[in-house]
This record gives structure tokens, sequence and C-alpha cells, in this order.
């Protein structure tokens, strides 16, 4: 089983929003499984990847992740 990645994102505000950090994660693993909580600021990821990995994802699409 996959594990559970939570990161606190800044940034994010509309569906395009969500649709880039998913693709972006999913490029990198296509069987993770994503979701995106505008109102929190929260992306959880369950994923086999690495944290440094899907930090990196988010990351690059332009979107800044805390803590």
């Amino acid at each position: 089983m996959a594990d559970a990645i939570t990161l606190n994102v800044e940034g994010m505000s509309c569906g395009h929003c969500i649709r880039a950090v998913t693709k972006a994660i999913t490029a990198l693993d296509r069987a993770a499984m994503v979701e995106v909580d505008l109102a929190a600021k929260r992306v959880v990821a369950q994923t086999n990847l690495p944290r440094a990995a899907v930090v990196r994802a988010v990351e690059e699409e332009g979107f800044a992740v805390k803590g």
C-alpha cells in the first residue's frame, strides 16, 4: 500500500491548479491517488514516491510547499 504524503501548498486557487498538481504527481506515479483541498491549501498524495519527489513536482508547477 502506498504511503500518504500531506503537503501544505500556497498559491492554489482554482480547478486549473487542482489539475496541474494532480497531473504533475501522476506523471511520476500513474497509480498515485491525489486529493487537493483548495480551502485548506493541502495536497494529499497516496503514492510510493519519496516525499522529495512529490514536493519537487508540485514546486515545478509554480506552487510553494510550506513546512
